[in-house]
């Protein structure tokens, strides 16, 4: 390979692999190499904040299965998206994020945005390192890429000092190699699993996002029904089962671990698969399971297994591969298939009831799924609102629905964009809050931009309607005050936020729903027409 500067090698690398877009937002560290992707085949997307750029990436990798790259500028650029690196590590989103920085010279010079960045990532990444030579700048990449994209994925940093880039290399770019990891337990393993679970009367099976990964929906649904067993998802952002399924008990809530302890209590042999429990702000911290039920562990990452309570069996295995060779066991043993749960008992679904009356989300969301073609992908940051959306669109053909994780606000509408991005072929409609979309709302920017044909739906109720609910929870809790009305902090009305008028001013056309008649129009819109479109919906 004849010698180059390292920054146009680390192009021919985006090729080698197949990266068809870089999200980010440019500093003057990245200048060097920046200057040359108008002449490469890896696309710069720009955004407005580091936050929208790792969204965009995030919600790209959730929808094509691939790494995505993401261009950070130093420690500042670093420093900003790190709330959504968070978001991709909690939810193991295969990302290559690029920080830039001035060089190696610099390094005792104490220099304007110098910082550790290998050191301010590590929390919020699987893995972070600093490229210090030419030749290795291009094995570094590769290893990122393997890196992010192994079980357990998510996100990885590589440090990319500008003199570095500047300098020669004749390091061949060769597509990177992921490893294989599809494992399957061994015949003894796979009978002692079906003992353990075959001794209870009544079975649950708890499922995460580790299924979606792994493409084990069949495989998961199989079993349930020849275990006869309730299905509730935990760390469930993706279609991890069909939701319409008899077995589909719902999604346990994020936020106290009472949800988790109320859905397991009866329980007396559990199945956990693709997730750990439990993943609570405030998780209880005993065995919510009760004395004497079996436990069955599986998770393609053994660090997850028995990580907080112990288990009976622990799996460390693909969850495709070791719920066949489960599901192969028990029909050989007489399981027959049930769509029924037989002495479980399966509790309310955790979460926000069902409105009292027909809200206008309510309405709305019905009106989207009287119309909603087949193809229709719902990215769903709605938090408060999601009962009503996820009860008329409910999540159920892999691919098509993403959920937030994380606790990061803000996803909601550089996700769908890059949902969008990454499936063209969909129709994609991103629904978000108030409080959340301000986080981000520079995206709408990027989709008017590039003209990515997305929807978004911002459920407009004025407050951070989640903090209220959460206050009341904590106010409800014996020996708390209980003093009305919620703090003011929690307000957004005054001023209020005039979404439509901020999209267009960002260059993208919205419409304001606040009565019932201006649904059907809007929904019309969103669904026939081109480009990026915004509705503001009033939701309370």
């Amino acid at each position: 390979m004849p010698p180059r500067p390292a920054k146009a090698a680390l192009f021919e690398q985006f090729a080698a692999d197949g990266v068809r877009y870089m999200f980010g937002n440019p500093g003057t560290v990245e200048q060097g190499f920046l200057d040359l992707v108008d002449t490469s085949d890896t696309a710069y997307v720009l955004a407005l904040h580091e936050g929208v750029a790792v969204a965009m990436a995030d919600g790209y990798a959730r929808a094509s299965g691939r790494p995505a790259v993401v261009q950070l500028h130093s420690s500042a650029g670093l420093g900003n998206a790190v709330g959504m690196l968070y978001q991709a590590l909690r939810g193991g989103s295969p990302l290559v994020a690029l920080a830039g920085e001035a060089g190696l010279r610099y390094d005792a010079m104490d220099a304007q945005m110098a910082a550790d960045l290998v050191a301010m990532a590590a929390p919020v990444t699987k893995y972070a390192t600093r490229v210090v030579h030419p030749d290795s700048v291009l094995r570094v990449l590769r290893r990122a890429v393997k890196i992010a994209s192994t079980p357990p994925r998510g996100p990885v940093l590589v440090v990319l000092p500008a003199d570095v880039l500047e300098e020669l290399t004749g390091e061949p770019a060769v597509p990177s190699s992921v490893p294989v990891t599809r494992s399957v337990p061994d015949p003894a393993t796979t009978r002692e699993a079906a003992d353990l679970l075959l001794t209870g009367e009544r079975p649950l099976i708890l499922m995460g996002d580790g299924v979606a990964v792994s493409g084990a929906q069949r495989e998961l649904t199989e079993v349930a029904e020849l275990l006869g067993a309730p299905v509730w998802g935990v760390n469930s952002s993706e279609v991890n089962m069909d939701a319409a399924h008899p077995l589909f008990a719902g999604v346990l809530g994020h936020m106290s671990g009472d949800d988790s302890a109320r859905a397991v209590a009866d329980a007396d042999a559990v199945l956990i698969v693709g997730t750990y429990v439990f993943p609570e702000v405030f998780p209880w911290l005993v065995s919510p399971f009760r004395p004497g039920a079996r436990v069955v562990h599986v998770d393609a990452d053994p660090y997850e297994i028995a990580k907080n309570f112990p288990v009976d069996l622990g799996v460390s295995a693909d969850p495709r591969a070791a719920l066949a060779a489960l599901a192969a066991e028990l029909r050989h043993r007489g399981a027959a298939p049930r769509t029924r749960a037989g002495a479980a008992r399966v509790p309310r679904a955790a979460g926000p009831a069902p409105s009292p009356g027909p809200s206008l989300m309510e309405r709305f969301c019905a009106e989207l799924a009287a119309r909603a073609p087949r193809n229709l992908a719902v990215f769903d940051e709605a938090l408060t609102a999601s009962g009503d959306l996820t009860r008329h669109l409910p999540p159920r053909v892999p691919g098509t629905w993403f959920q937030t994780r994380g606790g990061s606000l803000g996803v909601g509408i550089p996700g769908a964009l890059g949902v969008k991005l990454a499936r063209p072929d969909l129709e994609v409609i991103g629904f978000t809050g108030d409080g959340g979309s301000m986080y981000t709302i520079q995206a709408l920017w990027t989709a008017a931009r590039y003209g990515i044909d997305a929807t978004f739906v911002i459920c407009n109720n004025g407050r951070y309607r989640l903090l209220d609910l959460n206050l009341a929870a904590y106010r409800a809790q014996p020996g708390r005050p209980r003093h009305t009305p919620p703090p003011q902090a929690f307000d957004l009305s005054r001023p209020a936020i005039r979404f439509t008028a901020l999209a267009e001013s960002l260059g993208v056309p919205a419409a304001r729903v606040e009565t019932p008649d201006a649904i059907g129009p809007a929904v019309e819109t969103a669904l026939t027409g081109r480009g990026p479109f915004l509705i503001d919906l009033v939701t309370s």
